[in-house]
């Protein structure tokens, strides 16, 4: 049995000015539940660039960001204890694997604790546990710090990996760099559309902003059979949405003929936007019943009126305010208001390790994949600095096991 290494390598960054470089810790002790992984590829997402700039005030540096997704990691290099061999049919195990254990390569998401006794844990919605310790920039309950994916190697429990599916006849996966960012992104837009009836045939689904949660929202929304509207303040990403993407239509919301005209006409909104943006011009876009996901990080809050809840279109009302951040209750349904014309406001966030797996098959079954840019660990403040302009499409992703050797 190969050795855990004592000490691993990652890309941290020491204080609010975000800058990654090259940092070396020791490895945490791994647990009976505990598989070490080698790391293939990871994503990078906003909640990265907000975290090591401390955007949301909560960064604990050193930081190994790589939250939530989005590392692909090789089982095969796996250091199993004995109960972990007997995986899918130990009942001690208590495995999200459901059956016979995954192939060589597997995914972990945003979690990496949960206290297991909740109602939200019995229910398989881990993610909505108060317990839930994400998987970096954070401490285990026996205080053991969790590093992200930004990193060579990591010690994950098995509860919270996922398969990915593929080979031995079964549906051949996309390359692994453009299924990583689905373990963050991808179960972030997923889980609203099937929890709230979004995935039917017939249903008009619309998709604010265009970016790496938006650009997945499209290709699950069609992989649904529904039709697939994107909104957006830049004309310029039309032909990408349409041409390259495959949505239905588009609607400029800087444009208010289009937003005139396109009134009353949405089932239900994944709203993606991460900057700060009044919500209400989304709410007339609604059906009666319709419903809008904000599934975006502001930074600060954002205000929305209540009256096109309750009766339509006004521009005037009592208003709430709703602010982004790594705050969990931000997610939790925000108000439901069923009179008039009955919309709504509700929250998601990822998913549980059940939804999860699902999202995953799914998406393999479907040929549902990011687009990615894949890039080198030495490249990885060139990405930031880009991310924060938005000058990517649609996904940075990092070839860790290629190019950490070299980047050290």
């Amino acid at each position: 049995m190969e050795q855990q290494p004592k000490m691993v390598t990652g890309w941290a960054a020491r204080d609010a000015n975000g800058l990654l470089s090259p940092f070396s810790y020791p490895l945490r002790a791994k647990g009976d539940e505990d598989v070490v992984v080698k790391i293939l590829f990871c994503g990078i997402c906003h909640s990265d660039l907000s975290t090591i700039k401390n955007e949301w005030g909560n960064a604990k540096y050193p930081v190994v960001p790589g939250i939530i997704q989005r590392y692909i990691i090789d089982r095969s290099f796996c250091v199993l204890n004995p109960v972990m061999k007997s995986l899918g049919s130990s009942p001690r195990s208590g495995a999200a694997w459901r059956g016979s254990p995954p192939a060589n390569t597997v995914g972990v998401g945003y979690i990496a604790s949960t206290c297991r006794a909740c109602a939200n844990c019995r229910d398989g919605f881990e993610n909505y546990c108060a317990g839930l310790v994400p998987s970096f920039n954070a401490a285990l309950p026996d205080g053991a710090t969790v590093h992200g994916g930004f990193s060579e190697l990591a010690v994950v429990n098995q509860r919270y990996v996922v398969r990915i599916p593929g080979g031995g006849g079964g549906a051949s996966p996309a390359p692994l760099d453009r299924l990583a960012p689905l373990l963050c992104a991808g179960v972030t837009v997923y889980c609203p559309m099937r929890r709230l009836g979004l995935d039917r045939p017939g249903v008009h689904l619309g998709v604010a902003g265009l970016g790496g949660l938006g650009h997945l929202a499209v290709k699950f929304g069609k992989a649904f059979g529904v039709k697939v509207t994107v909104i957006s303040t830049s004309p310029w990403k039309e032909a990408e949405a349409v041409e390259r993407l495959g949505a239905d239509a588009f609607l400029l919301s800087t444009n208010a003929e289009q937003m005139k005209a396109a009134a009353g006409t949405m089932d239900g909104i994944i709203d993606t936007v991460s900057a700060v943006h009044d919500l209400t011009p989304l709410i007339t876009l609604l059906r009666t019943h319709g419903q809008l996901v904000p599934v975006g990080s502001p930074g600060k809050p954002v205000q929305l009126a209540l009256y096109p809840l309750q009766s339509g279109p006004s521009p005037v009302g009592p208003r709430i305010d709703w602010a982004g951040g790594p705050i969990r209750a931000r997610w939790a349904v925000l108000m439901v208001c069923d009179v008039a014309d009955g919309k709504s406001v509700a929250g998601s966030m990822i998913g549980g390790m059940r939804d999860t797996q699902e999202m995953v098959d799914f998406a393999v079954e479907h040929g549902v994949a990011a687009e990615v840019e894949v890039i080198g660990m030495e490249d990885v403040n060139g990405a930031m600095e880009r991310l924060q302009k938005g000058d990517v499409r649609y996904r940075f992703v990092i070839d860790v096991a290629n190019t950490m050797a070299r980047a050290r």
